[in-house]
């Protein structure tokens, strides 16, 4: 069985469970709302804000916002959607079938991973047709937006492979999404904490994930920031693996 193969069990799987359609539908929901409610107050204060020379516009506070507002939703998501996705299998003895049938640790993982990303780049595809939807009658900035969706898809492979990595080790999806989440949480306001403790530019700054997904939502596409990304879903993806394959030695 190949990567391919399982991706393709593994979305199957996702897309008939009631978790994922009921997270979708939810969140879909309640950020269609805010996208009305910001939209409401940008027309509101449009006139006002036409008056200034350099005053943000319409990707400034409807679109860059919407996608924030989903970074805050995909810290619970995520870990929800991919809690069961090892140690699920793990409980229900599929794990252990699937290396009897002698598929590779990292076809397992990657194709596993490979399904969540599908599922969370469609989630982020339906969330971008809300403010584009608009573009016939306002003025986009498609380098700030462009910017942003790629942000926002690194965050979310990112936080897919973390989510692996912690169900790779937990022994119950419960524990595997409460540790992601806590991760997650910890990434994130690792460098407001830095801050608070006087420190602005050390080493525990350019651990937190905020300090490298704000300057994608505001437009700065810069390598590190890229990079910082691509390094914490290859380390957590390379540890899931290795967690499956110690497994499989273990009989």
């Amino acid at each position: 069985m190949s990567v391919l193969a399982v991706t393709r069990l593994e979305l199957r799987r996702l897309f008939v469970r009631p978790l994922a359609w009921v997270l979708g539908a939810s969140t879909l929901a309640w950020l269609a709302w805010n996208f009305t409610l910001m939209l409401g107050s940008f027309l509101a204060a449009q006139i006002r804000l036409a008056a200034l020379p350099d005053g943000p516009g319409y990707t400034d506070l409807v679109a860059v916002p919407l996608l924030a507002k989903l970074a805050e939703l995909a810290f619970l998501v995520v870990p929800l959607l991919s809690m069961s996705a090892l140690a699920g299998e793990r409980r229900e003895g599929r794990l252990a079938l699937l290396l009897g049938m002698g598929l590779k640790p990292s076809h397992i993982v990657l194709g596993k991973y490979a399904a969540l990303l599908v599922w969370l780049l469609a989630w982020l595809a339906l969330v971008l047709a809300m403010p584009l939807a608009l573009a016939h009658a306002t003025a986009i900035d498609w380098g700030k937006l462009a910017a942003a969706a790629l942000g926002m898809a690194l965050l979310l492979a990112s936080l897919a492979a973390l989510g692996l990595a912690c169900s790779a080790v937990a022994s119950h999806p419960a524990i595997a999404a409460a540790v992601a989440l806590v991760l997650t949480l910890a990434l994130m306001w690792l460098n407001l904490g830095a801050q608070m403790a006087g420190v602005d530019d050390g080493a525990i700054n350019w651990l937190a994930m905020s300090s490298h997904l704000q300057p994608l939502l505001r437009g700065l596409v810069a390598s590190p920031d890229v990079v910082w990304f691509v390094l914490l879903a290859t380390v957590c993806l390379a540890l899931a693996i290795r967690r499956v394959a110690a497994e499989r030695e273990r009989g």
